[in-house]
């Protein structure tokens, strides 16, 4: 994807284009919008409204930049009394208009970035150290290299790992999650290298296995340092082989699968209590990338919320945004429970709101730590339904 953002001037665009840049994605700052430029086609165009009433109006603007034929165009007007948001032209145009009064440069430009990364897979973002790991993981991902991920719970490693598979190599092939924490050792061996008919009671037909299912793809073994010792060194062979025999059988077949694992343990303690296998962490550890808590990068907030919004309000009669006295209250928040706490946060939002703008008594926190909460869960709810 590549987004022509036409800053000129304009604090909020200039903004968006950052976002965008920190997701990885290519922007080209633009200052005067004409039908002379080099504008690639299926990109997005990002302009300001004022810059089109400089060029003439709507109707010329529209007319200049379809000719460049771009996926969206996304109009924005700043200082408008209240947010608001609508679309044109099958969904291709979409206006934006930004109130400065009920939110701030960083909540409009996050939303501006999110709409512009709709169709991508993206790992939403603001802050440099997330930007720096984004940009490891698209060299990782152009290699063909086992990858290790390791990180708090909740802290995005599956999708971090999708970020992968879609920027490899490998994207138009399949890519298979399987959680080794949540499935009993019996089943998980099965379920990964397949079995022949009649291999254990109840196998009443042949099963190919996950392994076969992302030949030529990606495995993700999330939460790997949960599977069982004896299962790990048949993972290791292979690893080392590239070769699975499906429980029951005595062939050897052929995989070309690409193997990410996730993790949330210290693996070298793992290690030294006996518990994961040396020799497999080392042939999983290829590259290391580590995923962060959300309060080492506060940045990341409101990107990920406007993200999340987003998601959860597909089918809502209107767009949501966050008021600046809700987008604090996030950023002031510790998040115990990383991205995943914050999800249920927004979700909890999208149902106590009464209109567009997510306000600040429509944020219900809850510390699991035994901090403090300002108001308890019913007294919250009835201030919302009373």
């Amino acid at each position: 994807m590549h987004a022509y953002i036409f800053t000129n001037s304009s604090e909020i665009l200039s903004a968006t284009a950052h976002l965008i840049e920190c997701c990885g994605f290519s922007v080209s700052r633009m200052t005067d919008f004409s039908s002379q430029l080099a504008i690639d086609a299926n990109a997005i165009i990002c302009v300001s409204s004022h810059e089109i009433n400089q060029l003439g109006g709507e109707d010329v603007f529209l007319q200049i930049a379809k000719g460049y034929k771009p996926k969206k165009i996304i109009v924005v007007k700043e200082n408008a009394n209240e947010f608001s948001m609508s679309c044109a032209l099958g969904g291709r145009l979409i206006n934006v208009a930004a109130s400065s009064t009920q939110m701030s440069t960083e909540i409009v430009s996050s939303m501006l970035a999110d709409l512009m990364l709709t169709d991508q897979t993206v790992y939403s973002c603001g802050s440099t150290k997330t930007a720096n790991t984004i940009s490891l993981v698209r060299r990782v991902a152009a290699k063909d290299v086992t990858v290790l991920v390791n990180g708090p719970t909740g802290t995005g490693k599956e999708v971090l790992s999708k970020f992968i598979h879609e920027n490899s190599g490998r994207k138009d092939n399949p890519f298979i999650a399987i959680n080794c924490a949540a499935i009993p050792e019996n089943m998980l061996e099965a379920m990964l290298f397949g079995h022949e008919k009649g291999a254990f009671t109840g196998a009443s037909a042949a099963n190919q296995g996950i392994f076969r299912a992302a030949d030529k793809g990606t495995l993700l073994l999330d939460e790997i340092s949960e599977m069982p010792l004896g299962l790990q060194a048949k993972i290791l062979r292979v690893l080392q082989e590239r070769v699975i025999t499906p429980l029951g059988g005595s062939r050897e077949i052929n995989i070309d699968v690409r193997v990410i694992a996730t993790t949330n343990r210290d693996m070298m303690e793992e290690i030294r209590g006996g518990k994961f296998r040396e020799d497999l962490y080392y042939r999983l550890n290829v590259f290391p990338i580590a995923t962060l808590a959300l309060s080492e990068r506060v940045e990341d907030i409101i990107p990920i919320a406007m993200a999340l919004l987003r998601k959860h309000s597909e089918n809502e009669p209107f767009n949501f945004i966050l008021s600046d006295q809700a987008a604090n209250k996030l950023k002031e928040h510790s998040w115990p429970g990383n991205v995943r706490e914050l999800d249920n946060v927004i979700q909890r939002a999208l149902v106590l709101n009464d209109g567009p703008v997510i306000e600040e008594n429509s944020i219900f926190l809850q510390d699991l730590r035994g901090a403090e909460v300002a108001i308890s869960t019913e007294e919250f709810l009835f201030s919302k339904v009373s």
